[in-house]
Formats: structure tokens, C-alpha cells, sequence
């Protein structure tokens, strides 16, 4: 399976699919006030860096980087679609985001995401990710974590 992750505006047909995909799933699990994602508008808006993975050319999940200043680098909108997980795409993924990030000058990852999202938190916590308060403009709510990844050792 040739794998490819490239750098694509969220508008995109591909992309804004993915976003939907996830919203919806999204949806289903939490209430609105515990929902943080971006809407495409708000993606490009915030100019965050975005990324679609393919598998044998088929959109296979999605991921962005905001950066916060010189602070850190958030991960949004992670997604991998379900007939697609299994495959360390995540891994890769959160791979491509760090590139960018240290790229420019980063050395922190941050991200928040559901209590339900059991795949993701291990996907997570098995690449380094560690639980942390919330950093704004979270707060303390019971459906949300926040984890923190340094990528260069201090």
C-alpha cells in the first residue's frame, strides 16, 4: 500500500469530508459546549497547517497544526477513518505534525480531545503525549483531556 501525507487546504473536497466525518462522530458522543474542533472556515481562518494522508490515493485521515507562537503546536482535527485505522496511520501522522512543527522552531506538541476517543488517547499516550490542565482556551469539563508531547528532550 503506498501511503503519501500532504500538505492541502482544509476546503478541499477531500479534506472538508474528512472534517465532516469526524464532526459527525463527534457529535454523537459529546455535547456542543464539550466540542472544541475547528470548522473549516475557522481552520483557514487561524491558518492552520493541514494535512490529508492517502492509502492507494483514497483520503484516509486528516490532521492540523496550529502554532501558537514560539509556545507550542497544537494538533487539530486528527482523524483516521475506521476502515483505515489499524495501520499506525495515526503514528504517521502525528510524525508529519512534529515535522512541521520543529521546523519551525517548536519543541512542544499540545492537544486536546474527548474522554470517549479511547483509540486516540492510547494512539496518544503510546507516542509520548502525557495528560496535562487544561491550557486556554480549555477549561476543566469532564468529556475533555489535554495532553502535552515535548519533542526535543529538556
Amino acid at each position: 500500500m503506498t501511503v503519501s501525507i500532504t500538505a492541502e487546504r482544509p476546503d478541499t473536497a477531500d479534506a472538508t469530508a474528512l472534517i465532516n466525518e469526524l464532526e459527525d462522530h463527534l457529535a454523537s458522543l459529546y455535547p456542543a459546549e464539550s466540542r472544541h474542533g475547528f470548522s473549516v472556515q475557522k481552520l483557514i481562518d487561524q491558518g492552520v497547517a493541514f494535512f490529508v494522508l492517502r492509502a492507494d490515493g483514497r483520503p484516509a485521515g486528516c490532521g492540523g497544526i496550529l502554532l501558537v507562537g514560539r509556545e507550542y503546536g497544537e494538533l487539530k482535527r486528527m482523524y483516521v477513518r475506521p476502515e483505515f485505522r489499524g495501520r499506525k496511520f495515526g503514528e504517521r501522522l502525528i510524525a508529519r505534525l512534529a515535522e512541521h512543527a520543529v521546523g519551525h522552531g517548536l519543541t512542544t506538541l499540545r492537544l486536546e480531545t474527548g474522554t470517549q476517543q479511547h483509540a486516540a488517547i492510547a494512539l496518544y499516550e503510546r507516542v509520548g503525549f502525557r495528560a496535562i490542565s487544561p491550557f486556554p482556551p480549555y477549561f476543566a469539563d469532564p468529556h475533555s483531556r489535554c495532553y502535552e508531547m515535548k519533542l526535543i528532550p529538556e
